[in-house]
């Protein structure tokens, strides 16, 4: 069975599990799962622990501004089975709160307090969901469409 085939038998059996809250999106070469923010930690969890997918490290995550939602993007590979998956998530806008990662994941502390820092994204269940580029007063989160910069003058 080829490499393409396989990756698609096990697309559509996850598509089935998890029907009507998972839908698969994107091109053939770049697919990707598309999760309700309710099932994340459920289908996250499967992905790491089922021997078909075996999903252990989160190679990256990080946000997208859309114009009506955040959409929140996990990188997850294989070790063993030497495969990857993109899982991706929509929040509302005006929510913007996912479940947190860590308890599958440790890695993504950091990269969560990332995310919150400059994207403005809470996640709930994080240990110690604080700023971590920026100063703890610091009004916005500059990496938001909304977000209007206003250099401070220099004082001569």
């Amino acid at each position: 069975m080829s490499k393409q085939r396989l990756k698609s038998e096990l697309f559509q059996a996850l598509q089935e599990r998890y029907a009507p809250d998972l839908q698969l999106i994107g091109e053939d070469f770049q697919q990707a799962v598309l999760i309700e923010p309710g099932r994340l930690l459920e289908v996250l969890a499967y992905l790491k622990a089922d021997a078909a997918y075996q999903l252990n490290h989160l190679s990256n995550l990080t946000a997208v501004d859309y114009k009506d939602y955040y959409e929140m993007v996990y990188h997850l590979y294989s070790l063993p089975l030497k495969q990857s998956l993109t899982v991706k998530l929509r929040c509302d806008a005006s929510l913007a709160q996912v479940p947190s990662v860590t308890g599958l994941w440790p890695s993504a502390d950091f990269q969560e307090r990332e995310v919150y820092d400059l994207m403005g994204i809470t996640f709930t269940g994080h240990p110690q969901l604080r700023r971590i580029l920026l100063p703890d007063d610091f009004p916005d989160h500059p990496l938001r469409k909304s977000y209007e910069f206003n250099p401070v003058e220099e004082k001569g």
